[in-house]
């Protein structure tokens, strides 16, 4: 069964990564990406809303993916070789996406593909776990990452805003735990929670749904809110809470529950919206289309926009990057992005009405 709740927010998490992605990556928008600043001279940009959603929908959908294997009868052996496929299928797309996106140089940025191939590895070892460990752990994830990336030295890994590791076996070892851009301290948490969650927003025939993630969603962003506040109001906080402000790279401990608490809020209250007495209506359309393809939006929203700035350089003579983040106005970026939008609609549509599919049939094809 399909939920036009996760169709929606993934298709919203789809949608704010093409807009992001093309604004930072084709236009001087005068920013880091791990200044915490949403504002570019001016321009707002949903910096740091889209992965947190994506990834904790990872371990929802995960969930809900299992228990329809189970419903049809497929043995346990048999789910976790596919779920092992399907995770070591998305890393390996991941290092191939990081070379023929962002150049060789690039392969072990450990970016959101590889950690949610890694993710689903580990939802897969921890499937038979209860839900209060599968909690816990999400906490000391959060919890230890300020105190990993110290110990690692975070800011030696980053060079004006960007992850540049050494190619060596430490330095990709701790891009991989702590210093990259997804990393699996602290961003496991997302999945693992999404995984706990899933049976209390969208439980079995006959059962019923419960409150606790709305309760632990508006607990987080009200204690990700008091920090803040507090910041800004010029409190110093203990040194042993390691808190930081707000930024995606690193994710911070404000940052990550800001966010996991927004998501949390968001999924029921989704749901409940756009589950009961669902019609097909427009929005339901669109959102299937862009969800049931959202890895294949990924990826081709990259190429679309990246690739012609590495031909447009190299065919210049210059170096391939020449024209990256200076290609055009921040406002024709977000036009171009709304333009994407809008032309990959139909195209998926057709790809559906013909019978293609994108690299999504091709992982089910080599993994289930």
């Amino acid at each position: 069964m399909r939920y036009p709740s996760i169709d929606v927010l993934r298709s919203l998490a789809i949608a704010m990564m093409v807009i992001v992605h093309f604004v930072e990556n084709l236009s001087a928008w005068y920013g880091s990406p791990g200044d915490g600043d949403l504002t570019a001279h001016g321009f707002w940009r949903p910096t740091g809303l889209a992965a947190p959603l994506f990834t904790l929908l990872t371990g929802v959908s995960y969930r809900l993916w299992v228990r329809r294997r189970e419903a049809r009868g497929d043995s346990d052996e048999a789910i976790t070789r596919s779920s092992v496929r399907r995770g070591l299928f998305l890393i390996g797309l991941g290092f191939v996406f990081n070379v023929l996106v962002w150049l060789p140089e690039d392969t072990f940025n450990w970016d959101v593909l590889t950690f949610i191939g890694a993710a689903l590895l580990l939802l897969t070892a921890c499937r038979g776990a209860s839900s209060g460990p599968l909690l816990l752990a999400a906490v000391a994830a959060v919890a230890v990452s300020p105190a990993l990336r110290e110990l690692a030295d975070y800011d030696s890994f980053w060079t004006q805003g960007y992850f540049d590791p050494g190619l060596t076996l430490g330095d990709v070892g701790l891009g991989f735990l702590c210093t990259g851009y997804f990393p699996v301290f602290p961003w496991i948490a997302f999945p693992l929670v999404g995984y706990v969650t899933a049976p209390a927003v969208f439980p079995v025939r006959g059962g019923s749904a419960t409150g606790w993630p709305m309760v632990a969603g508006a607990a987080l962003v009200a204690c990700a809110g008091t920090a803040m506040v507090a910041r800004s109001a010029g409190g110093e906080p203990p040194a042993w809470l390691r808190l930081q402000g707000w930024t995606m790279f690193p994710a911070t401990v404000e940052y990550v529950c800001g966010t996991l608490g927004a998501a949390l809020l968001a999924l029921p209250l989704a749901h409940r919206l756009l589950d009961r007495g669902t019609r097909d209506t427009m929005l339901t359309r669109v959102a299937g289309t862009f969800s049931r393809h959202a890895l294949s939006i990924y990826l081709l929203h990259h190429a679309v926009h990246i690739w012609p700035l590495w031909i447009w350089g190299a065919a210049a003579g210059a170096d391939v990057t020449t024209h990256w983040q200076r290609a055009l106005p921040a406002p024709m970026a977000l036009a171009v992005a709304i333009l994407f939008l809008v032309c990959a609609y139909p195209l998926f549509r057709w790809l559906e009405a013909t019978g293609r599919d994108g690299v999504e049939g091709l992982m089910r094809w080599l993994c289930d």
